[in-house]
């Protein structure tokens, strides 16, 4: 279709896509997309923006068999004597800063798509794939995402959602703001007791989130990501000049669903 681009051309590039896996934490997103073993994609390296042993990322990267990258943010920018922020002039330069570390390891390993999974840092640079545990296809009366940033399951249950979904974005500058890729298939919200009463109670309402957002990693994250990257893989998947993402050829404003893959 007319002002569409592959995200990933295969035939173009003659060989399988090549990945960056970024985490910050356990790891479970990128842990899964490993043991897909998918002869259409390769993880080239892992990297983490933490060094302090609180992130997985050197024990699955030697499990796999995979070169490890670890870059602290904290200390980054506790010696730059810069907040952690990227709201004012001064963090976001020192982000971009941070970012050309990563951006060197990007240019060396050829990699085609960097995939963010439960990384915790802003990031500046471009051509990543990240997921996210809410359905970024809902947005508000003023047409901005409903349920965005680290809270997302916790606002969507307060909100009354009765189910949950994981989406996959292509980042951009903004938090959770890229065009969307796929929605994840529902996962039923299930209170154990009515919504006014857990409201009442921030503690049990926080632990009924927080159960909700494990499950959804399973029914989720771990679905639509490699589904994702399997596409780009394919080369299936592309976007307009309007930032909506194709599949096929075809345009799916509203993100791409399991459903849409039947037969293809």
């Amino acid at each position: 279709m007319p002002g569409h681009r592959l995200i990933f051309d295969p035939a173009a590039a003659g060989r399988p896509l090549r990945v960056a896996a970024f985490m910050s934490g356990s790891g479970s997103n990128i842990t899964k997309l490993l043991e897909l073993h998918d002869p259409g994609f390769e993880v080239c390296f892992i990297f983490s923006d933490r060094a302090d042993g609180r992130c997985r990322g050197q024990e699955i990267a030697w499990r796999h068999g995979l070169p490890y990258f670890a870059y602290d943010t904290r200390r980054f920018h506790q010696l730059k004597g810069v907040k952690r922020s990227v709201q004012s002039s001064q963090g976001l330069a020192a982000r971009r800063e941070y970012d050309q570390v990563a951006a060197t390891l990007v240019r060396a390993f050829e990699i085609d798509v960097i995939a963010l999974g439960g990384y915790m840092s802003f990031l500046t640079l471009e051509r990543g794939v990240n997921v996210h545990p809410a359905d970024l296809s809902l947005t508000g009366p003023d047409g901005t995402r409903s349920f965005v940033g680290d809270d997302a399951v916790y606002d969507a249950i307060v909100a009354g959602l009765r189910e949950l979904r994981s989406s996959t974005l292509w980042i951009d500058q903004g938090v959770d703001s890229g065009p969307l890729l796929m929605v994840s298939d529902p996962l039923p919200v299930e209170l154990p007791a009515p919504l006014d009463q857990l409201k009442a109670d921030p503690a049990a309402l926080r632990r009924v989130a927080d159960e909700h957002q494990e499950r959804l990693k399973e029914a989720g994250d771990w679905v639509v990501l490699p589904a994702t990257l399997r596409l780009i893989a394919q080369g299936r998947l592309g976007l307009t000049d309007q930032g909506v993402v194709t599949l096929d050829g075809r345009p799916y404003p509203a993100g791409v669903r399991p459903g849409d893959l039947a037969g293809g």
